[in-house]
């Protein structure tokens, strides 16, 4: 006779992964390529030219650290030298632990036309997110 915990082990676990497939069916990640006039998946012949990019709103944490520079006197908005400038030796700038809010961290501003990205499917492929910049090991 079957031992009864065992199968409802094996039942639960063929459960769960019958709604883990489910949850997933219809997300496939791909491999894209950014054009100059939209987004080209290896996989699918057509151009796309409306797809979503992936925003990451982030509280920034900021460990304890220290900066080497220079200060410059007087300067404009700009950070030009106004008038008679002069430079201090070398200093150190020490910074506190901090937690920054409301960063954003925009993927859209840092890509450009040949990069390679994951893209994210979803609705039976209607929609596309393009969700990271993908490159070699060796950069």
């Amino acid at each position: 006779m079957a031992d009864p915990y065992k199968v409802l082990a094996v039942s639960l676990r063929d459960q769960i992964a019958g709604y883990a497939q489910t949850a997933l069916s219809g997300l496939a990640t791909e491999l894209g390529t950014l054009t100059t006039t939209g987004l080209k998946l290896d996989h699918f012949k057509h151009e796309i030219q409306d797809y979503f990019v992936a925003e990451f709103p982030v509280t920034l944490h900021l460990p304890e650290f220290h900066l080497l520079g220079t200060t410059a006197s007087p300067i404009d908005a700009e950070g030009n030298p106004v008038g008679a400038s002069s430079t201090s030796s070398r200093m150190r700038f020490d910074f506190e632990a901090a937690e920054v809010e409301g960063v954003r961290a925009d993927l859209a501003a840092g890509l450009i036309p040949g990069d390679r990205v994951v893209v994210l499917n979803l609705n039976g492929g209607h929609d596309v997110i393009v969700m990271c910049k993908v490159v070699s090991k060796d950069g």
